[in-house]
């Protein structure tokens, strides 16, 4: 079980804490693969804990869906089910069109400059084919978007989707540029309709871009 030597720590957090976070941040990025036996002394070893925090974090990630533990056997990465696509996004594009809705009411001119900004990055990462990076600044977008709408449940619940929406996103964005260059747009389209305060335009052209991305992933695996 190869795990990177070179990787950052989260400081000021619990060991089962801390344990949880880079194992599930392995999982999503693909580090650790599907179907992948985890080993708790060799993860315990790398992250300088004790096999105790460890096992603490399989039974989270257990609970999250992102391992699957048989006692007294083994622990292991689960597998990526093609079908959760067509499951997970259409409840994700329920939370962002609901964000987006919120949003366009109250949205400032400097929050608009700060999406700006955040899709130029966006864009960037894309067209020099750095996955994670546009990855996590797609992510950033729509959880700015969240943040505007001022709302907590909605933050809540999708950043639990977030993490399993990651791993399928991963698989999309290491994908040739031309495949994703129209996000940029979508997001372009967004930003407009927060802009202009028109909450109706705003959360339908959410929801059919989150939808838009889900057909793209499911066609491509």
């Amino acid at each position: 079980m190869p795990i990177p030597k070179n990787f950052s720590s989260p400081i000021r957090m619990s060991a089962k804490e801390r344990a949880l976070s880079q194992i599930q941040s392995w999982i999503i990025d693909g580090t650790l693969q599907p179907g992948e036996k985890l080993i708790d002394a060799e993860l315990a070893e790398a992250l300088g804990v004790s096999r105790t925090p460890i096992r603490e974090a399989f039974q989270l990630l257990e609970v999250q869906g992102f391992v699957s533990m048989h006692p007294g056997k083994e622990t292991r990465v689960t597998n990526l089910d093609k079908e959760d696509i067509l499951k997970i996004y259409p409840i994700l594009a329920s939370l962002y069109t609901l964000a987006a809705e919120y949003a366009a009411k109250v949205i400032l001119p400097e929050q608009i400059e700060m999406l700006k900004e955040i899709n130029l990055q966006f864009g960037n990462a894309v067209e020099n084919e750095q996955p994670f990076q546009a990855m996590e600044l797609d992510e950033q977008f729509h959880n700015f978007i969240i943040e505007v709408s001022e709302n907590p449940y909605i933050a809540s619940f999708s950043s639990s989707l977030q993490m399993h929406i990651g791993r399928f996103s991963y698989v999309f964005l290491k994908q040739p540029p031309a495949a994703t260059l129209a996000s940029v747009k979508g997001h372009d389209s967004i930003i407009l309709s927060l802009q202009n305060h028109d909450a109706e335009k705003a959360s339908m052209i959410m929801k059919r871009h989150i939808l838009k991305a889900m057909q793209e992933l499911y066609a491509l695996l």
